[in-house]
């Protein structure tokens, strides 16, 4: 009876000091301010594409189209998160060459389609366009235009800090913010408060980095 006793203290002993590793374990994903990575710096863990996205150094993600790809709806080539996202900061960093295009996609809610069941914050090479409008770089599709034109010229990274509350939409592009959407009073009001988070494949080189999420309450 008492060798039971002993095994018992030893085993639920041995499950806490796990318990409380795996916690700690966990914490340390987190950075200062309350972000996780979303790539493991290794491979695509927690994403889904049939696209030829593949992971190289310092934590980039690169779309390498192959020969004879073209178009954008195929959606099966976006690269998706396996877990679905309601309120959050999604930080990161993209660029594109001449003619680039891609777009950060949140709150999907039918991955047969994208554009209709979420939201799209456009990545284009539209560096220097005066007045740019909701298809634009930093403007939310067939919603609204950015307030500014801040994209920088191809080949250099830009970086996105996108904001998801409720029924408020931000989007800061390089320090300067250039979306304050109400979705409730804008085209996108149908749209669902949770959803999948994708990155766009336009068949055209991209890339993104330090992509990361805080989830918000």
């Amino acid at each position: 009876m008492k060798a039971k006793i002993l095994f018992l203290c030893v085993f639920v002993g041995a499950l806490a000091l796990s318990t409380t590793l795996h916690a700690k374990e966990g914490a340390k994903d987190k950075d200062k301010d309350g972000f996780v990575p979303m790539f493991n710096g290794k491979d695509l863990t927690g994403w889904n594409t049939t696209g030829n996205w593949v992971v190289e150094k310092d934590n980039v993600i690169r779309l390498i189209p192959r020969p004879g790809e073209s178009g954008w709806k195929r959606y099966k080539d976006y690269i998706t998160t396996d877990k679905q996202y309601g309120n959050f900061v999604l930080d990161l960093e993209f660029k594109f060459e001449k003619r680039g295009n891609s777009g950060v996609f949140m709150r999907v809610g039918d991955l047969k389609d994208h554009v209709t069941s979420g939201f799209e914050v456009q990545i284009l090479d539209t560096h220097g366009k005066k007045n740019p409008g909701h298809h634009d770089c930093g403007g939310v599709i067939r919603t609204t235009g950015p307030s500014k034109n801040m994209v920088k010229p191809a080949g250099e990274w830009n970086r996105y800090t996108i904001t998801m509350l409720d029924d408020n939409l931000k989007v800061v592009l390089n320090g300067e913010q250039i979306i304050d959407l109400e979705i409730s009073k804008s085209a996108m009001k149908d749209r669902p408060l949770k959803g999948y988070i994708s990155f766009q494949d336009e068949a055209k080189p991209i890339w993104y980095r330090n992509v990361r999420i805080k989830e918000l309450k």
